[in-house]
């Protein structure tokens, strides 16, 4: 039986980025290589000034390399125009912030429509499929409410919702559990275990060690490079998520 090769959703080859800040080259990115083949669960590592947050920019098409390439699916998004990263952002990554990014006039449901929205392709059906994505991540009876009546992690639910509506090469999340207790965290890495056990691409940065053992690779940069690429047994994922129920704090 002949296997079929896994299709990448993110390819980096020699990825540069240069700035000039006070009349001086910085070099955030210095030449990343690595793939993200669908299907993965990648979480993206670096100290401060280690080219994270610029790679973080790069895979989400909020600015462009310098030199190298970057394919999301069998795009090369290094060589489009504004508008063309503009739509490729908006239709097939999905994001998914620190902060929530919600609307706060907007219900649960409106929040996750925001996309289709801009789109102008909102019909009944759209509309349908993000009340399945609002029971789907456990809101089920928060359908009519609005940011400030949810919780954080609940607001953080809406946002994954959110993601997944266009359907992305996969979802982007930046520091994702960086505003939640330990609690919520957990429930949220949970909810991306099991979008990534469905299939779902998922490539997480963060800066926290027991998040990363969660992914099921860590790659870490380090001066504008590739320091390592790990992967993470299923063994130590299981430890890791055991050990962090295991000392999450006792509900009073």
């Amino acid at each position: 039986m002949i296997s079929t090769p896994t299709r990448s959703a993110c390819s980096v080859r020699d990825l540069k980025k240069e700035y000039v800040l006070k009349g001086e080259t910085v070099r955030a990115l210095r030449g990343v290589f690595f793939d993200v083949p669908e299907g993965d669960y990648v979480a993206i590592m670096g100290p401060s000034g280690s080219g994270k947050s610029t790679l973080l920019n790069m895979l989400g098409c909020l600015d462009k390399p310098s030199s190298g390439q970057l394919l999301l699916g069998e795009d090369d998004v290094a060589k489009m125009s504004d508008d063309e990263l503009a739509e490729i952002r908006s239709r097939r990554i999905g994001f998914v912030f620190q902060s929530y990014n919600l609307i706060q006039q907007l219900t649960v449901v409106e929040n996750i429509q925001v996309p289709l929205f801009y789109q102008g392709k909102l019909g009944k059906k759209e509309s349908d499929r993000c009340v399945e994505l609002a029971h789907m991540v456990g809101l089920a009876g928060r359908l009519s409410h609005r940011p400030n009546q949810l919780s954080g992690g609940q607001q953080q639910r809406v946002a994954i919702a959110r993601s997944l509506v266009n359907d992305p090469y996969f979802i982007l999340a930046d520091e994702p559990t960086g505003n939640l207790d330990s609690r919520t965290t957990e429930e949220i890495l949970q909810l991306f275990h099991r979008l990534n056990d469905e299939g779902r691409t998922i490539i997480l940065v963060t800066h926290e060690d027991e998040v990363a053992k969660r992914a099921k690779r860590v790659v870490r940069l380090k001066d504008g490079v590739v320091q390592w690429d790990r992967s993470n047994t299923e063994e130590s994922r299981r430890e890791a998520a055991e050990n962090a129920i295991r000392n999450l704090p006792v509900e009073s």
